[in-house]
């Protein structure tokens, strides 16, 4: 089997000066960048991709193709997505040369309390079954987006992944590993065995998997819009099931789901303004990062050198620590975002780092308080681009299928603390902290990125990865996201227990880091270790302003594809 998220090649088994792709020679690459005129769609899974690619050429728009391939994973990547997940996009409108930014997360359960845990003896929402689910918002973001920036009918939009439903589709190699591994953990839920296994196991690499279910809710959706969804036969379905397995998710809770146009929040990192989303997100580690890191000069520190890797965990280690105490839904707990990501405090917190020693435990900056996903990203001909990313959350999301409807709801309800006085405290009504961060990259006031990189604690991270290799270390769309990553563990978390960091976390390498970076940083204090697996997957489209063309990059660590016509 393919090596997942792992060593990305042969190259990449040598030290990183002196790693390169076998073609161009130019430091990991494992393929060329993709180059187009007219329209660009990047996802975690080929098909989904085409469709994309169909609806631009049918004369949709990027929202147009971006609803489409979701719609395409959530059927064909049901290990990581789908409609009873979130959604969260970030949207470059060329005609007001603007970015819009749409918060597509539900809010937990009115009638789940936090009391009800402390009765029940809980101090961590369990990951799987009825209790961690809160209302899924994608379908809802679906039609925000649609109704702002759609060309196309919805009906034409959701069109082929109907029919790749109904008719059937290759189940692909690292999907059929991560479905395989889903089934243990989730078969005993109702509804789950019937819907996503066949006779109790999961689809093979290249079988056919079908789901009519799902094509008669997607069907459903596209005639009747998304009410269908929310107040409907579906809606209703999904208010009984919870109801009948001792679960709180209702009708009500469904009816009155929204979700919210929000104004994206940018730092400048030498020249190039990096945009992420607001809390309940954690788009923000992402700008405190780099704002940190800017105080460095990194065209004096190699790549993959032990001061590369030091500076970066330990800004990590410094943004996590507010992560977890300021990042919440801000109708409940509303953070300092423009103290955040200033300069200034970015300058205060930098003087915590020392160039020699790694941090064992940090203390979150002071200031009065008022998973599993696929990352994918569109442009079209008119110059619109949509940064989209979307998630069950946790695996197969919370295992929990309501009958006939072909699809799982998320567990990121997990994500709440049952602390009182948290930030991220279970709350009724209440949007979890969320993983999930899509991101966009301007220069002087034009579109130049539209990248992710899904999966969990490593999103903020891959993003300022990737800014770093595109910025401070010369390379493409496409080296930039096979380059070697870095992770950082064991920070403070905004969700679950929450237990603070005390013994400095350890950091996960991928291959491709010489032997010298791993016993310089143990020599700095820092606990190494080698992981097969967290580092993400991450897609991009760039815009070469100077030739007109798009720029297409997807990565090795997933079964995706970036096309472009």
């Amino acid at each position: 089997m393919k090596r997942m998220i792992a060593a990305l090649s042969l190259a990449l088994l040598v030290p990183a000066a002196q790693a390169g792709d076998r073609i161009t020679g130019k430091p990991f690459a494992t393929r060329s960048e993709v180059l187009a005129r007219h329209g660009m769609v990047a996802t975690s899974h080929p098909l989904a991709t085409q469709v994309g690619l169909d609806v631009l050429k049918a004369g949709g728009s990027a929202v147009d193709a971006a609803i489409a391939a979701n719609a395409a994973l959530g059927l064909m990547e049901p290990v990581s997505n789908g409609v009873g997940g979130d959604l969260f996009a970030i949207v470059w409108d060329a005609k007001t040369k603007k970015l819009y930014g749409y918060n597509g997360s539900g809010r937990s359960p009115k009638s789940l309390t936090l009391q009800w845990f402390k009765e029940h003896g809980y101090t961590a929402i369990p990951p799987t079954g009825p209790l961690p689910v809160s209302v899924p918002g994608a379908v809802d973001g679906w039609f925000a987006l649609h109704e702002r920036f759609g060309k196309l009918p919805m009906k034409r939009v959701l069109a082929p992944t109907i029919a790749y439903a109904r008719e059937g589709f290759p189940v692909t190699e690292l999907i059929a590993h991560y479905w395989n591994l889903s089934v243990p953990r989730l078969s005993k839920y109702p509804g789950f065995t019937e819907q996503f296994t066949r006779q109790g196991k999961a689809p093979a690499k290249g079988e056919i998997w079908k789901n009519a279910n799902l094509a008669g809710t997607l069907q459903a959706i596209a005639d009747g819009g998304r009410d269908a969804f929310y107040k409907g036969r579906i809606a209703r379905t999904i208010g009984d099931y919870f109801k009948a397995n001792g679960g709180f998710l209702s009708y009500e809770d469904l009816a009155a789901h929204s979700g919210e146009w929000v104004e994206p929040v940018s730092t400048n990192y030498r020249g190039y303004d990096v945009w992420e989303l607001p809390p309940n997100g954690q788009g923000l580690a992402a700008l405190q990062m780099l704002n940190i890191l800017e105080g460095y000069d990194f065209s004096k520190i190699p790549f993959g050198s032990t001061e590369h890797v030091h500076l970066f965990v330990e800004a990590k280690k410094l943004a996590f620590e507010d992560r977890a105490k300021f990042y919440a839904d801000p109708a409940f707990a509303r953070a300092p975002v423009e103290w955040l990501v200033s300069k200034e405090y970015a300058a205060e917190r930098r003087k915590s780092i020392s160039p020699d020693k790694a941090m064992k435990a940090v203390e979150p900056g002071t200031h009065k308080l008022d998973g599993d996903t696929i990352y994918m990203t569109t442009a079209d001909a008119d110059g619109n681009m949509v940064s989209l990313i979307q998630s069950n959350y946790r695996g197969m999301g919370s295992g929990m299928a309501p009958p006939g409807l072909g699809f799982i709801l998320q567990d990121r309800g997990e994500m709440f603390v049952l602390k009182e006085g948290h930030a991220n405290t279970y709350a009724p009504g209440k949007r979890p902290f969320h993983t999930i961060i899509p991101a966009f990259v301007t220069k002087n006031g034009e579109p130049w990125l539209s990248f992710g990189v899904m999966g969990g604690d490593m999103q903020p991270q891959g993003h300022v990865e990737i800014v770093m290799n595109l910025v401070d270390f010369g390379m493409n769309l496409q080296e930039a996201g096979d380059a070697p990553r870095i992770q950082h563990e064991g920070s403070t978390s905004p969700e679950g227990q929450a237990e603070p960091m005390t013994d400095g976390g350890w950091i996960d390498l991928e291959s491709g880091f010489p032997y010298e970076t791993v016993r310089g940083l143990m020599q700095k204090g820092h606990s190494v270790r080698f992981a097969n697996g967290p580092y993400g997957g991450y897609q991009a489209i760039g815009w070469d302003a100077k030739n007109r063309v798009y720029v297409g990059a997807s990565e090795g660590r997933k079964d995706g594809q970036a096309a472009g016509y």
